[in-house]
């Protein structure tokens, strides 16, 4: 049987993945919302087999009892943090993370040092605030993993999950709170991820838009940050989130390779096209168009450039180290006739399918491990 893939206007609702009309349109309707309710699918289910079938995942499920920390004394949040000394620092070993000369067109043009330390502050608020409503969301995905997966050494897993992601989300809005004086909403691009991921009935599908793929970019950008910054109270909150986050990916590609083995083509179609379409979304929002807004920019002047940035795009691809190689671990690139790894190399991303997969990589992130550069 022939397997037809939906076109892209279907699955992202634009046909090219870089029509900026088409991406600036998805804004949030309601930046002051607290509360935000999605209705969520799938069956609570039920095992009475309690034989430990999934070694892996037991020793996974080890390795989380061993490796939990507490944010509250684990780290000194007495720790004085000066934000602009801290991005200036950090601007001076990247940058602003764009080419300024590239926006000589551009209200960008007449910015001094000032903007642009504005701009940085910022932009690491932002950055910190999405962190954080992704972590709520995992929090609730992986609540919902426990109730949905069919299988005793996932849920117990998952339990130890739900407890990391509470001091995840704990951490993060403890650290803007006190240190970066608040926060941006969560990012609509996000929004509208999160909110298709817990729809989504199919316990396969939570680990898959969770685990894998926002886990997967989150692992490799609090690596890119952790690498950058010399703020001692934010590397090590990064550094300890990093080691719960490697086994929270893990226990995607260890759960779903097994899942997708036994799929057929026609259901690999689907798990194709929602990885796309996750991908998708999770690079849109890191175009940070409300950063632009809160500097008195107008997106439009600016991200038709921002999308083709050498600086930001390296940066974006970085962002796909993890999610690459754990997909083509869980077989979607290639299934299909390549129909995901010919996405990955419209995107320009697919250089990091070879790179190690977190399936056997998360023991390098445990506490007092060396960490390796993001991206190798």
């Amino acid at each position: 049987m022939t397997i037809t893939h939906a076109s892209n206007e279907e699955i992202i609702g634009r046909s090219e993945i870089n029509d900026i009309e088409a991406i600036l349109s998805v804004c949030n309707t309601d930046p002051n919302e607290v509360q935000h309710s999605v209705r969520g699918g799938g069956d609570t289910i039920f095992t009475w087999d309690y034989s430990l079938a999934r070694p892996q995942l037991r020793k996974l499920y080890e390795k989380a009892k061993t490796g939990q920390w507490n944010g509250s004394t684990d780290l000194d949040w007495n720790t004085s943090v000066d934000i602009e000394k801290t991005i200036t620092a950090d601007q001076l070993l990247i940058g602003s993370g764009i080419d300024p000369s590239l926006y000589a067109n551009t209200p960008l043009a007449k910015w001094n040092d000032k903007e642009w330390l504005e701009f940085g502050i910022e932009s690491r608020r932002w950055t910190l605030s999405q962190f954080l409503h992704g972590e709520q969301g995992a929090l609730i995905c992986t609540a919902k993993i426990v109730e949905t997966v069919p299988w005793y050494d996932a849920k117990l897993y998952a339990s130890t999950q739900v407890v990391d992601e509470a001091r995840h989300v704990e951490v993060f809005a403890r650290y803007l709170d006190e240190k970066m004086g608040g926060m941006y909403p969560v990012n609509a691009h996000l929004k509208m991820l999160l909110d298709d991921i817990i729809k989504d009935s199919r316990w396969d599908m939570t680990y898959l838009g969770m685990q894998i793929m926002i886990e997967g970019l989150a692992l490799a950008a609090f690596g890119y940050l952790h690498e950058l910054t010399g703020e001692p109270l934010l590397k090590k909150l990064l550094r300890y989130v990093m080691s719960d986050e490697a086994r929270h990916v893990a226990f995607g590609v260890l759960s779903l390779k097994e899942a997708y083995e036994d799929m057929t083509d026609a259901e690999i179609k689907d798990r194709q096209e929602f990885a796309f379409e996750a991908s998708i979304r999770m690079r849109d929002r890191f175009l940070q168009q409300e950063v632009w807004e809160r500097m008195g920019v107008k997106p439009r002047d600016v991200v038709p450039i921002t999308i083709n940035d050498p600086t930001r795009k390296f940066f974006q691809q970085l962002l796909f180290a993890k999610i690459v190689p754990n997909c083509k671990k869980l077989g979607l690139l290639d299934r299909n006739d390549k129909w995901l790894r010919h996405r990955f190399e419209e995107m320009d991303v697919i250089q990091f399918e070879d790179h190690e997969d977190t399936g056997e990589e998360f023991t390098k992130f445990e506490i007092g491990a060396p960490l390796a550069t993001v991206g190798e």
